[in-house]
């Protein structure tokens, strides 16, 4: 009969719990990856042509940091984009990748958990953006309510840039190419979310399987924001904005600059909340919906001036923009940082688009070696 040593027991003992140890923690990743595949693909982003501000925050900023847990998140710096309206400034573009990155990091993206990429480094989106072209006609292009104001509102008349005029597919293919099936917009978007659903129809149809999924637009709770000078839109090239790390003196300005009722003269006439700018951004930031409720009430009835309503609402914009201010001052001390997650989250990216650009070019048999 043959004798074990208690060294070789030691040795089996240890061999067997190494063995159970990495096959749970292959069960655990295998779940881990399961859960992950599972989870919808989001994708979303902006055109670096400024610094983020608060509209961005209420339209999409403040919902991706919660969605980054439960879905696949992927934010695309569009710079190709941006350059249909700046193509005479390729430094205000590139120069301001960097800056809203760091806007995506200080409010508290996490790339970790969201993957970070820059449009032009993801040639695929190119290419897939020549291929829809051949669905779309002209016309079609021309009758989309969002690049209608777009082009009124830039006064481009007939001198449209083309690429301008070709967004809406440009952003198909950028969606697309991720295969995303949830897309965070404000209500201003949804013309390009059905025009990325009609191009998904009709190349599903004629490759004859559902290669892509379509898409459904996530809104945001709160509508669009206006700019603090009571303007529709908070926008960068209507300097009517806040951004995400205005100092305390330039929000205190901003508010004070702010719209209210032209017709509430005195502190004991009843005034009017809606369209009033200042109760549009209490219902935007401030968490405490009752008191603002009871202010509303206050504000209606007489009795409440303007002053006090500003002076909270400059309180609640500074406690919002302080963190993200110091934030954002600690990330631009380590540029090489928001480089890495730049350079990380695009080669991951490219590896994602090209995959289904290829998927795309075989079902529709375009001619390869």
């Amino acid at each position: 009969m043959c004798r074990v040593s208690n060294i070789q027991k030691k040795n089996a003992v240890q061999w067997c719990h190494s063995l159970i140890y990495s096959r749970s923690i292959d069960y655990l990743l295998e779940q881990i990856m399961s859960t992950q595949d599972n989870r919808p693909v989001i994708l979303t982003g902006d055109r670096p042509t400024g610094q983020l501000h608060l509209g961005h925050f209420v339209g999409s900023l403040r919902s991706r940091v919660g969605l980054q847990d439960s879905h696949h998140q992927h934010l695309l710096l569009a710079d190709a984009q941006a350059l249909t309206d700046n193509a005479d400034n390729f430094e205000k573009v590139r120069r301001n990748i960097i800056e809203v990155a760091t806007d995506y990091l200080a409010v508290g993206i996490d790339p970790t958990k969201t993957t970070i990429c820059v449009q032009s480094c993801l040639p695929a989106l190119n290419e897939l953006t020549m291929l829809y072209l051949n669905f779309v006609t002209v016309s079609r292009l021309e009758r989309n309510p969002t690049i209608k104001s777009e082009i009124q509102m830039r006064g481009f008349e007939r001198d449209i840039p083309a690429g301008f005029l070709c967004y809406p597919v440009a952003q198909a293919a950028d969606i697309t190419a991720f295969k995303a099936s949830v897309v965070p917009v404000g209500e201003d978007q949804i013309p390009m979310i059905e025009q990325t659903n009609e191009i998904v129809r009709r190349l599903n149809r004629q490759i004859g399987r559902e290669v892509l999924p379509e898409c459904k637009a996530l809104l945001s709770n709160v509508g669009r924001l206006p700019g603090f000078d009571g303007k529709a839109k908070m926008s960068k090239s209507l300097g009517n904005t806040i951004v995400l790390d205005a100092s305390d003196k330039d929000i205190k300005k901003a508010v004070n600059a702010m719209y209210t009722d032209p017709n509430h003269l005195r502190i004991e006439d009843p005034g009017q909340v809606e369209g009033n700018v200042v109760f549009t951004y209490l219902d935007a930031f401030d968490t405490n919906k009752e008191e603002i409720e009871e202010l509303k009430a206050h504000y209606r009835r007489g009795g409440l001036g303007d002053g006090t309503v500003k002076k909270r609402l400059e309180a609640v914009l500074k406690e919002l923009i302080g963190p993200i201010r110091e934030r954002r001052m600690e990330l631009q001390k380590d540029p090489d940082y928001i480089m890495d997650i730049l350079k990380t989250g695009t080669d991951k990216c490219r590896d994602i688009t090209q995959q289904t650009l290829d998927e795309i070019k075989s079902g529709l048999g375009v001619f390869h070696f």
